[in-house]
């Protein structure tokens, strides 16, 4: 009976009740939006930008809170990033057996700004992203990414170089043991002593984003019937100028959801974990490809190139690409692999015979400056297909540039 009425007083009680849940009382990472004319419930989220496994253990509220929302927002679209920004900071340095099969000349595991190979694909607030532009929900970024970089330009930190605001909460351990707890003040405090160094840090990194962002916030909630689930670093939620505290001001009611897990999955986390990819369809092209998410289209920068599209998973540093160019008369795959697989020596590229009976050429690419990838070629009469699969020492030596390429279907 307590934890039922526990469950009613914590504002869970819309969640499917099971016997068998574990309540923290002390945690404090998701918070109810209400009242100040609110049609819907709004929910906000305090994240920190890693890729750390057990960051993603989320509660039971907060799937049933993404599964509402109409609208997921966070702090800027990272997907943008995916022409600029490869998150991987070490880089692979393969050997090859002797049948040419490439392998790692050492197990690490590759590490990047958000983690390393072993934690998540994404970091949490990619997650978040990639979930959403997946399950065709609205999408709005709090600030842009220009604005980001050019707050960290301002302050010119050293250490930090030229990357965007979320390199800041990066995999620290004490961070991470005080979001584990759900511990915003800490977290706070532990901003506070970390940015002292920096005069004006705390201001301008955290309080003075904290306001901007609350307006665009409070702007969003205030469109008809938007159900927002709005997600910023775990940082900018307490104190004073935090967000719960500026939110308060703008006439909303913002109280805290109690944390609770249950030993089973509930609805709401399977329906969330079963939006897995995203298909992209190009009718001009006959172009069918599954990718984990929405990737960019990029820029047209060659004059013979008809689409490029890149997806990247910034938690373990993997890219995925298509490059679309017209077919050049009389050129076989084999001649094609001379000009777009830059083949080490020792394992040249191969044509392939894939499961439905057509050729493709594959093999590794080692290049300057884009490093090692994963290549396959296929092409029909009008058009040649490009496949680029990159990553860290776990993925190349996995399958899983096949899995992806095995994933595209032309006509």
């Amino acid at each position: 009976m307590l934890k039922f009425i526990l469950l009613i007083f914590s504002g869970i009680f819309l969640i499917p009740y099971s016997w068998s849940q574990t309540i923290n009382e002390d945690h404090e990472l998701l918070w109810e939006i209400s009242g100040n004319g609110l049609q819907s419930n709004s929910y906000l989220f305090g994240s920190l930008h890693s890729n750390d496994r057990r960051l993603f253990n989320l509660t039971d509220s907060t799937y049933f809170a993404l599964n509402e929302a109409n609208v997921i927002s966070l702090e800027t679209d990272v997907f943008s990033m995916f022409e600029t920004l490869d998150t991987r900071v070490s880089y692979v340095d393969l050997n090859y057996d002797r049948h040419g099969n490439p392998y790692a000349k050492h197990s690490e595991t590759s590490e990047t700004l958000y983690g390393n190979e072993n934690g998540m694909p994404q970091f949490l607030d990619a997650y978040f992203q990639q979930y959403c532009l997946n399950a065709k929900k609205e999408f709005y970024p709090l600030e842009t990414v220009e604005f980001q970089l050019s707050v960290f330009s301002d302050i010119q930190f050293s250490g930090f170089g030229d990357l965007n605001f979320s390199s800041l909460l990066t995999s620290k351990n004490e961070m991470i043991d005080l979001y584990l707890q759900g511990d915003i003040r800490g977290l706070d405090q532990s901003l506070k002593g970390s940015l002292s160094m920096y005069a004006g840090g705390y201001q301008e990194l955290i309080i003075d984003r904290n306001i901007g962002m609350c307006h665009m916030l409070d702007s969003m909630l205030q469109k008809e019937d938007k159900k927002v689930f709005c997600a910023v670093g775990a940082g900018h939620l307490s104190g004073p100028q935090g967000m719960i505290n500026l939110l308060r001001g703008k006439g909303y009611s913002v109280r805290k959801v109690m944390a609770s897990y249950s030993d089973e999955k509930s609805l709401f986390e399977n329906e969330f974990k079963a939006i897995r990819n995203y298909t992209y369809f190009n009718e001009t092209l006959n172009l069918n490809v599954i990718f984990p998410g929405k990737p960019q289209v990029l820029k047209d920068e060659w004059e013979d190139k008809l689409l490029g599209l890149i997806y990247r998973d910034f938690g373990q540093g993997n890219s995925y690409e298509i490059d679309v160019y017209f077919a050049v008369e009389n050129t076989n795959l084999m001649q094609l692999a001379e000009s777009s697989i830059y083949s080490p020596d020792e394992s040249p590229a191969q044509l392939v015979i894939l499961e439905d009976g057509s050729e493709a050429v594959e093999g590794i690419s080692d290049q300057y400056v884009e490093g090692i990838y994963w290549v396959r070629i296929l092409k029909n009469e009008e058009y040649i297909f490009v496949l680029k699969a990159g990553g860290g020492s776990k993925f190349l030596n996995s399958k899983r540039a096949q899995n992806f390429f095995n994933k595209v279907q032309i006509k």
